[in-house]
């Protein structure tokens, strides 16, 4: 598959929910955090106010799009992914994949994407969510977990380098242009007080 560059600029329109800015034309209930571990989900959606436990979201597995962690939001999803050569989906922390070298790509063709709305009463599950990406810098995100490694707060980080950091957010922002190309809803920011970016390139039609 051959991904788009994946180039981002300002929103020009912004609204600000909780002293935060994000896009002016999404609905806070849409709202959707995923990113790589240690990129501060936790904390954008404590300071947002919404749903506090985490949800697990398998984009391998048929109809996640009707999940039923998805019906409260907003809130931080963590998502599991196929990647080439694993046999079942697995998230960017699991041993499965950090403990393969080099670690392994994401097989998109895998991905299963919801029906495109026909009718007018059916749903339009493109537009249902927004999904926010964010995607600090490796190097903040290496520094962030080191400090909580020594704490042993969060098991995630029991492997942890720069190199597997940095690989980590390169497949969160692959799969935010993915996700982008192909119709949903998608911004991207490097932390909670940056702006919000979208992608520049054009989205699927029906």
């Amino acid at each position: 598959m051959i991904m788009p560059r994946g180039s981002t600029e300002a929103i020009a329109s912004l609204q600000i929910f909780k002293g935060i800015s994000f896009p002016g034309d999404i609905r806070f209930r849409q709202i959707l955090v995923t990113g790589p571990p240690g990129a501060g989900k936790s904390t954008l959606i404590m300071r947002l106010g919404g749903w506090s436990e985490e949800g697990y979201l398998d984009l391998g597995r048929k109809h996640w799009w009707r999940s039923e962690i998805l019906a409260v939001r907003p809130r931080e999803i963590h998502i599991g992914l196929p990647f080439v050569g694993l046999d079942e989906a697995v998230s960017v922390f699991d041993a499965q994949f950090l403990d393969r070298d080099p670690l392994p790509q994401v097989d998109f063709d895998r991905i299963m994407l919801p029906p495109r709305k026909r009718f007018i009463f059916t749903v339009d599950w493109y537009r249902r969510y927004v999904f926010e990406f964010l995607l600090p810098p490796a190097e903040l995100v290496f520094e962030r977990r080191q400090i909580r490694a020594r704490h042993s707060t969060h098991p995630v980080d029991a492997q942890l380098s720069l190199a597997i950091c940095a690989s980590q957010r390169e497949i969160f922002r692959q799969l935010a242009v993915f996700m982008h190309a192909q119709g949903f809803q998608v911004y991207v920011r490097e932390g909670i007080e940056n702006p919000p970016l979208h992608f520049v390139e054009p989205t699927a039609t029906p």
